[in-house]
């Protein structure tokens, strides 16, 4: 508990007296100040418009790719994978999604992840992936597709955490969310309630989770100009 008070008054200090920050957004364009001379954030460098727009993407000026981009991709990654499927890089690859599979632990819905730590959240995509029946290929597939369209990317974000959030968004999106369905008595009668509810998809779990794919696709690193 002190510890946590201690670090609460530290955070209070360093957002009450920035240091060396700058007076406006580093984003060209932007005129917007920075959360620290606003006094309310610590970044020096970037807005709160700028740096929301990081948590969601992983740049801070850069959009995340869209399915349709990416799709192109995906096609020509996983038949490649397919045809090279009995590869060791391949193998060793396919393996370590499997293995993070059976890892993870059981499925949690997703409306129960609110408040979970990062790790868990991530933990849970991959659950829900195993539940769905998702083939190891198509999560291999995800991280060599980004890898692909970075490069030719004209103007790309070059920097891990980038390609580590878009794998972490395809990889959300094959996840799917929980979907509840049920009868309940009211005044006028019976009628059918829904829950449907999908992750976040921003944030430091994005982090985590395309971290684990890529690491688990790194044995593939070598053999991507192949394809």
């Amino acid at each position: 508990m002190t510890r946590r008070q201690d670090r609460k008054l530290d955070i209070r200090r360093r957002i009450a007296g920035p240091q060396d920050a700058y007076d406006r957004c580093r984003v060209v364009g932007c005129t917007q100040p920075t959360t620290a001379i606003k006094k309310k954030g610590l970044n020096r460098l970037y807005c709160r418009r700028h740096v929301d727009h990081y948590r969601r993407h992983g740049s801070y000026f850069k959009g995340s790719y869209g399915a349709g981009e990416l799709r192109p991709y995906r096609v020509r990654a996983t038949a490649w994978l397919e045809q090279h499927r009995d590869e060791p890089a391949t193998v060793e690859a396919l393996n370590a999604v499997s293995k993070l599979y059976r890892r993870v632990g059981p499925h949690v819905e997703a409306f129960r992840l609110a408040g979970k730590p990062p790790t868990d959240r991530a933990n849970a995509i991959w659950a829900s992936l195993r539940e769905r029946g998702v083939d190891p290929v198509d999560v291999v597939a995800c991280s060599l597709a980004v890898a692909m369209r970075i490069k030719d990317d004209l103007q790309p974000d070059w920097h891990d955490e980038y390609r580590e959030v878009q794998v972490a968004k395809l990889l959300h999106r094959m996840a799917g969310g929980s979907h509840k369905r049920w009868e309940r008595e009211g005044v006028s009668g019976r009628k059918v309630v829904e829950l449907h509810k999908h992750p976040n998809s921003r944030g430091r779990v994005l982090r985590v989770l395309g971290k684990q794919a890529i690491k688990a696709a790194s044995s593939l690193d070598d053999l991507r100009e192949l394809l």
